[in-house]
């Protein structure tokens, strides 16, 4: 019995030793060690979940986790614009090795924080670094990059679609504010996009594209209510196929869409995956490769192969998924032809940066 006993009294001291000496998983206190690699996210106004931009970003973020490449990864999700600065000091007076901030909103005070912060990398996801183009160099960041994409490109690619998908030759479009430059350019690329599919068969397509542009940053992207019933104004005007194109702004709108039973069409995610009320309905989205963008871009802050300046992602466009056998195989035909002649150059969307 005295055997027993000292036996099970070993185990319980090895298994004591072992908890002791097994590898705990990092947390936030230890991200001012230089061996744990931390992440951390600052969300424009909205929510982290907003099945759209900041969620997308938040996917890229844990993807670099999983991958093994950041060992703690962190959100704050912004409610206010004033918080900016405060909010990204958090993560940067905690050590963090890389602080990604999503939206155009945040991008002066990305760009602050990184000549505050400059041991740390800095990535601005839809913000263009103009001082890259400049002989001005008392602004120069070392430490931040931009990840833009060609949001036009992917308008277009809609545009196009819901053109050639369009029953009643009227679509529309319901975006957030046009003072960001994505969204001018998702919403205007979806314009071109449906006269280019004109021009193409000989339709004449009635385009309503709405900006939230009559409020502040705070309400333009957080506003689902107004988003359906712009979307419900332009349905009882005949259109049959709406772009939601402005985080919970634009799901409100191709939700309403959705139950009304006409084509919806997503934006940033392939939203049928991450909008299961719309999903049924959802025709395509315009996609901006968000996630593998942002996780690139953390496998190379930490190898230290990443480049200050501008980064451009990929757009593209969702597959068609339950509504396949609605797409003729005439337009898919069309849309890749659109797509590959939009990649390779030979097709321009004609939009502007920038809303003139």
């Amino acid at each position: 019995m005295k055997k027993l006993y000292f036996v099970m009294a070993l185990l319980i001291v090895a298994s004591m030793i072992l908890s002791a000496c097994g590898a705990s998983a990092p947390t936030a206190a230890d991200c001012a060690k230089e061996e744990v690699f931390c992440v951390g996210l600052v969300t424009d106004v909205g929510k982290i979940n907003d099945k759209s931009f900041n969620q997308s970003a938040w996917e890229g973020v844990q993807k670099s986790n999983t991958d093994g490449v950041a060992d703690v990864v962190q959100f704050i999700e912004t409610a206010d614009a004033k918080d900016y600065a405060k909010n990204i000091a958090q993560f940067g007076d905690a050590g963090y090795d890389v602080i990604v901030t999503v939206g155009f909103g945040l991008g002066e005070a990305t760009a602050a924080a990184g000549l505050t912060y400059p041991d740390i990398k800095f990535i601005g996801v839809d913000q263009f670094q103009a001082w890259q183009f400049t002989e001005d160099t008392a602004d120069d960041s070392a430490n931040v990059t931009g990840l833009g994409f060609p949001e036009d490109n992917a308008g277009f690619l809609v545009g196009a679609l819901a053109a050639m998908m369009s029953e009643s030759h009227k679509i529309g479009a319901v975006c957030g504010t046009d003072v960001v430059p994505p969204v001018w350019r998702f919403g205007e690329g979806y314009k071109a996009g449906a006269a280019y599919a004109d021009g193409m068969n000989a339709t004449t397509t009635e385009v309503f594209v709405v900006y939230h542009s009559d409020v502040g940053f705070d309400k333009t992207f957080t506003d689902p209510e107004w988003g359906a019933q712009t979307a419900k104004s332009m349905m009882d005007q005949g259109a049959d196929a709406i772009f939601g194109c402005g985080g919970l702004t634009g799901n409100g709108a191709i939700t309403a869409a959705a139950q009304a039973g006409k084509y919806a069409i997503g934006v940033d995610a392939d939203q049928y995956l991450t909008l299961p009320e719309a999903a049924p309905r959802m025709l395509s989205s315009a996609m901006k490769l968000i996630t593998p963008g942002v996780a690139e871009l953390i496998a190379a802050a930490k190898d230290g192969s990443i480049a200050a300046g501008n980064f451009l992602g990929t757009a593209g466009y969702a597959p068609y998924h339950d509504l396949d056998g609605e797409v003729s195989a005439e337009i898919k035909a069309t849309m890749e032809s659109i797509n590959a002649g939009l990649l390779d150059g030979s097709i321009k969307t004609g939009v502007s940066p920038v809303k003139p």
